[in-house]
Order: structure tokens, then C-alpha cells, then sequence
């Protein structure tokens, strides 16, 4: 599958945020936006263009593209899934999108990012409900049971990630036990309970798929 493999920092830069595409790393004072304040293949006193309707409305969906570490065309399946669902199409899109095992797996804080996490769980370190699962983008359902699997427990990426877990904790919709680590998702997120997201216009990107 297609994948994006160039530098991530002109990713943050471009959309003028930290999108945390590095994790810890992100929140070191030496990230490359903290230097370099200007879009990536601009000067610094470059002057910025007046941005219209659709391009604050296409860079509100490269946004949450990215920090999910979509393509395109997979982020374009989960919008119209999110539209032919009962309820907010915002809110559902986001919903579709924390499902993602690699996303859950994040969460947990079983890693540091979610690109780290996809690789966690297509080499095979992940159990969901006792059963392997190499697909970063399965739906994880309320009650199903994350764990790595016992042979894996000791990798360092893992124990690197958990060190964020004392201190930051966990998101209210998951539950985990860090030392046999593993975790339980105790329900669906809603879209209040999304906090990091809360700089996200979901009706910019619904307004963008619209026309």
C-alpha cells in the first residue's frame, strides 16, 4: 500500500501546527516549526496570500488527514461511510478514525505516534480479543480487549510509549493496565471526548465534500 515517506516536519509546517507526526520528538523545542516559521519552499519574509473559502476548507481536511496518516483516497472511504451513517457526519468521521486499531494502540500509549503504532501492528504484536490482528486500520469495537502479545511486551518502542502513560494518562473511553499491557475500550468515543482534536473544524470538511 502507498505510503507517505518524505520528511514529516514540512507536513506541520505546511499546515502552520505541530501535528505530533513524530511524537514525543514533536514536543522538544528543537522541532523544525519552532525555527522555521514560513510554509516549506517559501522564504521567511514571504508575504501570505489571503486564503479563500476552499482553501481554509482544504486545509482543515489535509489537517486531520495527516495526523491520522491517511492518503487520500483512504481518508475519502471513511467521509463517505462517516455520510451514510445516522447522526453528524462530523462527528461520525471522527469516530470512523479513533476506531483504527493503529489509533487505539496510540491511545493506549503503547507507542509514540500513530506511524509507530501502524508498524506495531502490522509486524504482529497485536492481540485484539485474544486474536492476532495485522490490519492498522481494523474497527475496533466497545468492549474488545487491546493487549501486545507476550513475546513483545519488552520491545523498546513499547516501553518508550508507556513512559508517556505516567504521565499523561489515558483517554476517559479506554482503560489500561500498563504493567500487563493491555487495555479495554469501555465505549465509542463521541466527538467532546476527542480533546487534542478540539483546533479541527470537522464542518470545514463536510462543507469541502459537499460541493
Amino acid at each position: 500500500m502507498a505510503r507517505y515517506i518524505r520528511p514529516n516536519c514540512r507536513l506541520c509546517r505546511a499546515e502552520r501546527m505541530k501535528l505530533f507526526l513524530k511524537g514525543e520528538r514533536c514536543k522538544s523545542d528543537k522541532c523544525p516549526i519552532m525555527k522555521k516559521k514560513g510554509a516549506p519552499g517559501k522564504g521567511p519574509r514571504a508575504r501570505s496570500k489571503k486564503i479563500s473559502d476552499y482553501g481554509i476548507q482544504l486545509r482543515e481536511k489535509q489537517k486531520l488527514k495527516r495526523i491520522y496518516c491517511l492518503l487520500e483516497k483512504q481518508f475519502k472511504i471513511y467521509f463517505v461511510k462517516a455520510a451514510r451513517m445516522k447522526g453528524v457526519t462530523g462527528e461520525n468521521l471522527f469516530g470512523l478514525l479513533e476506531r483504527r486499531l493503529d489509533n487505539i494502540i496510540y491511545r493506549m500509549h503503547f507507542s509514540s505516534s500513530r506511524k509507530q503504532a501502524r508498524q506495531i501492528v502490522k509486524h504482529g504484536h497485536v492481540l485484539v480479543n485474544k486474536r492476532k490482528i495485522d490490519i492498522p486500520s481494523y474497527l475496533v469495537k466497545q468492549n474488545d480487549e487491546i493487549t501486545i502479545r507476550e513475546k513483545s511486551k519488552n520491545l523498546t518502542v513499547i516501553k518508550e510509549g508507556l513512559k508517556e502513560f505516567t504521565s499523561a494518562g489515558v483517554v476517559p473511553w479506554l482503560e489500561v493496565d500498563p504493567d500487563k499491557v493491555c487495555g479495554i475500550v469501555k465505549a465509542i468515543p463521541r466527538r467532546n471526548d476527542i480533546m487534542d482534536m478540539k483546533d479541527i473544524n470537522e464542518q470545514l470538511i463536510v462543507e469541502l465534500y459537499s460541493k
